[in-house]
């Protein structure tokens, strides 16, 4: 197996959503893990990845006109840490930023639901990544309704057209950043229960991951059919060219590294980034400090 951007990016290619209409979720495995054996090459795959998206970022920083915002949605163990953190590992901690949305505060309440999520987004020349997202909002709240209580929204708001209310808002609010300059990639790590059921058990087994455990993992399984039918209808609803859907096949952790690490390479790569071009007069500054210094 060649072991280059290509393969990644062609790793990517088939679990890209740009259109959601007619989306199924059953249409992905999550077991899969790939052609050619690529799990068999994941090491060093992942270590060519590190070293392309090293030098695509850096240019990105210094060209200082785009920003990328990767979102992240799953299930419970799905392994977004994990994957934030290996396919990430080789980029600048200047140019990168995690945030992690947890349950909303009472400041973020007090705002629109996409508030929080404005305040946390990419400066140009940075990689924003969204650990969880404003799309619990038309997930976890569509799960649990009586959430809603807590947002205070206003009585006429709460109609039979919520649901598609917010996904209208949300492609809205996707398409104002990607007209800024926002590059938006999403993407949920499709993890199968049979899989989530070993690795709970995995995090009672072994003591180093106890604290990874939670009683209330466990309650939010007991809705797996509700959470699937809520990713589903989130994807068909939202999944658009400018800010495409990734769904990723998440039984295996290395090959789900390698899907998003050549998905980002194709977003940085499609940008035609380069470093930003000296002018005339600053070379002849440059020129006079390379004599000041004596050579």
């Amino acid at each position: 197996m060649k072991l280059d951007g290509k393969t990644l990016r062609h790793a990517a290619e088939k679990y890209r959503i740009d259109h959601g209409a007619g989306f199924h979720l059953n249409d992905i495995n999550p077991d899969d893990d790939g052609k050619e054996k690529m799990v068999d090459h994941a090491d060093e795959l992942l270590q060519k990845s590190l070293e392309i998206l090293s030098g695509l970022q850096e240019k990105l920083y210094a060209q200082d006109r785009y920003s990328v915002l990767l979102i992240f949605q799953a299930m419970d163990a799905a392994g977004k840490d994990g994957t934030i953190k290996h396919v990430m590992s080789g980029i600048n901690p200047q140019g990168c930023r995690v945030t992690s949305f947890k349950t909303p505060s009472t400041l973020e309440l007090n705002h629109d639901f996409l508030w929080r999520a404005s305040v946390a987004l990419p400066e140009r020349g940075q990689i924003g990544i969204f650990n969880r997202s404003y799309y619990e909002e038309v997930l976890v709240v569509r799960v649990h309704h009586e959430l809603l209580e807590h947002e205070r929204v206003p009585e006429e708001a709460l109609g039979k057209h919520l649901w598609r209310d917010r996904f209208e808002d949300i492609n809205a609010y996707e398409k104002y950043l990607s007209r800024n300059g926002t590059i938006i990639r999403k993407f949920f790590l499709h993890l199968s229960k049979g899989e989530q059921k070993k690795r709970f058990l995995a995090r009672l087994d072994a003591p180093d991951k106890n604290w990874k455990f939670s009683e209330a993992d466990l309650k939010e399984r007991a809705y797996w059919d509700d959470y699937q039918r809520a990713y589903e209808k989130m994807i068909r609803a939202t999944a658009t060219r400018h800010a495409p859907w990734y769904v990723v096949p998440a039984d295996h952790k290395k090959f789900t590294h390698l899907v998003v690490a050549g998905a980002l390479i194709e977003t940085l790569e499609s940008l035609k980034l380069e470093y930003p071009a000296v002018p005339p007069a600053q070379k002849k500054v440059l020129a006079k400090a390379r004599q000041l210094l004596g050579e």
